[in-house]
């Protein structure tokens, strides 16, 4: 490859990087082609982009969108590929439900949510991370309920409060 095309893989996966909020570094090279073709097709089912890369390349396009953190540097050795997505947790369920079959493609890294995760045993938690609008609604539901609770107390006993209170003006009135 000349200095020219590698450029241009370089530039390539850099603007995947900032396209995509979230990525996971993964190794599925033991995967036969069978294998692969239905990892793709999950992939692509659940809007994550699946690009097998060099890692030398892959840690030039991280140095240039500035994401180069040394732990995400010191996985890319051996086979690699990258998963990109716009849901965090997407590749780690897809990767999940995938090693129900296979043992791969076995998690490196991840960049979810803007922190760094190294390691297979981060899946778990990847899988369990909430997105900024789950979080957002998580606490919506939280600040309404207390509100909820008077509002349905007061409604289901209105009726009997009112008629307290006509009684009790009625008695101040005789």
């Amino acid at each position: 490859m000349t200095k020219e095309e590698k450029l241009v893989v370089i530039n390539a996966i850099a603007e995947q990087l900032q396209a995509y909020p979230h990525f996971y570094i993964a190794d599925i090279a033991a995967l036969d082609a069978e294998q692969t073709a239905v990892l793709r097709r999950k992939c692509f089912e659940n809007d994550v982009k699946l690009v097998v890369v060099k890692n030398t390349l892959l840690g030039k396009a991280l140095e240039k969108v500035e994401k180069a953190d040394a732990d995400l540097v010191k996985v890319l050795e051996g086979p690699t590929s990258i998963m990109f997505a716009n849901v965090a947790k997407a590749p780690a369920v897809l990767i999940k439900e995938f090693r129900k079959k296979s043992d791969k493609p076995v998690l490196k890294a991840a960049f979810a949510e803007g922190c760094v995760y190294v390691g297979d045993d981060q899946l778990d938690a990847l899988c369990n991370i909430k997105s900024k609008e789950e979080l957002i609604g998580d606490i919506i539901a939280l600040l309404q309920s207390p509100a909820k609770n008077v509002i349905s107390a007061l409604q289901a006993n209105a009726g009997q409060k009112i008629a307290g209170i006509v009684k009790t003006l009625e008695s101040r009135n005789n």
